[in-house]
């Protein structure tokens, strides 16, 4: 059903939906828009509207090959709207979906598209602060770039900082995705560019394993496990692009690249990765809730979703299994401080049982009764190889040797 949205755009069937709005494929005076309609307790929240306006200037002066444009901000009545370029195509998280994993060239081909588009809104003084696959959009009908990708292109830009407002979170809360959560986001400092590097150094990795380094469990796990674990390696790519992830994720912000930086650096290594397949690794088990839910937090009944349980009581879960603008306590020194080990969950290669696995179990029961089978039998080799050693020995003995062997007689 068609819909007005202010006097100049009408949307037309809903696209997607996310924690912050609903995405319609829309029509405005100069063709098809793409209108992300956010809620209308957002729509209906004063000072978040006078936010929104404010940000006006920023977000439709933003225009970069790999930004998604913000065309036109709506305000009007319970409607608060921006009217955005439509991509046709889909988002990064419904290729990993699909896929699982990326080949190295196509995953490096995208984040450096992405790294291009946060060099310009960084450098007009925009800081994303959602970066993830569900914010990359892929363009379908644009030129195949290396690794066969599609030309990537970085949306919602605003959204965050629009939706993290004063009344919404105090020094005591925080806003984001847990899985691509910097540090400093985590300790409670405010986000600047170089949280934006952190993520989509997440993003890569998870292109690459096909998980994040730092995700699965409770979120309070999750938030623990960037302040206080070190990156486990990614078996199977070059030297290069793991010390260019590593220098990403490094937990001082000084200590990262910038976008420009990045972006110059993914390409430089693209003839590196040229043809690789994709990597054979399997993803780390997570631990259980009741070991990693922080101290204060009950243990959330049923299935954990990566991302979905909020660390505020009484706040409801989002639909999407990476939700958005998930609102969660910062934890206190003493939470972050527990539970360190010093390297986040290394990954597997494939097929290797896990650890602690009923199957793990029955490996190692096997292995030992192989050792201790190999054992008895060099043992009983070593036992006969002697008996017949004695046995030629006195085989080739002559008989004067018998009687000189002979004990004395008194």
């Amino acid at each position: 059903m068609a819909r007005k949205i202010g006097s100049r755009y009408t949307a037309h069937q809903i696209l997607g939906r996310g924690s912050a709005g609903t995405v319609w494929l829309g029509e405005g005076p100069e063709g098809p828009v793409a209108i992300k309609l956010l809620r209308e307790d957002l729509a209906s929240d004063q000072e978040l509207v006078g936010r929104f306006v404010q940000e006006r200037t920023a977000l439709l002066g933003l225009e970069h090959p790999h930004v998604v444009s913000v065309r036109d901000l709506v305000v009007d009545g319970n409607d608060l709207a921006l009217v955005m370029d439509l991509v046709r195509g889909t988002d990064l998280r419904t290729r990993l979906d699909r896929d699982k994993r990326l080949a190295p060239e196509a995953a490096v081909a995208i984040v450096a598209d992405v790294a291009d588009g946060l060099a310009a809104a960084h450098a007009a003084g925009v800081v994303h602060r959602d970066v993830k696959p569900e914010n990359v959009l892929l363009d379908m009908q644009g030129p195949l770039g290396p690794g066969g990708a599609h030309p990537a292109l970085l949306t919602d830009f605003g959204v965050a900082k629009l939706i993290d407002s004063p009344k919404r979170t105090r020094a005591t809360k925080i806003i984001g995705t847990p899985d691509y959560l910097a540090p400093e986001i985590v300790e409670g400092l405010p986000p600047r560019a170089s949280v934006d590097i952190y993520a989509l150094a997440t993003v890569l990795y998870e292109l690459l394993a096909g998980f994040t380094p730092f995700g699965g469990g409770h979120p309070g796990a999750v938030l623990r496990r960037h302040v206080t674990e070190t990156v486990a390696p990614l078996p199977g790519i070059p030297d290069e692009l793991w010390q260019l992830i590593v220098q990403c994720l490094a937990k001082g912000p000084a200590s990262r690249l910038r976008a420009s930086e990045l972006g110059a650096r993914l390409r430089e290594l693209l003839p590196l990765v040229a043809g690789m397949p994709p990597l054979d690794v399997d993803e780390p088990d997570t631990e259980p809730v009741e070991e990693e839910a922080a101290p204060s937090e009950p243990a959330p009944a049923g299935p954990v979703r990566r991302g979905a349980v909020p660390l505020v009581p009484g706040a409801r879960p989002a639909d999407s299994n990476r939700d958005t603008h998930t609102s969660m306590r910062v934890p206190g020194p003493d939470e972050l401080a527990g539970g360190a080990r010093g390297t986040a969950r290394v990954p597997r290669t494939s097929g290797a049982p896990r650890p602690g696995s009923a199957r793990h179990r029955a490996a190692t029961r096997r292995r030992r009764i192989a050792l201790g089978t190999a054992a008895v039998l060099l043992a009983a080799a070593a036992g006969v190889g002697t008996w017949l050693a004695t046995s030629d020995d006195d085989a080739d003995a002559t008989p004067q040797d018998t009687k000189n062997s002979a004990p004395a007689t008194p």
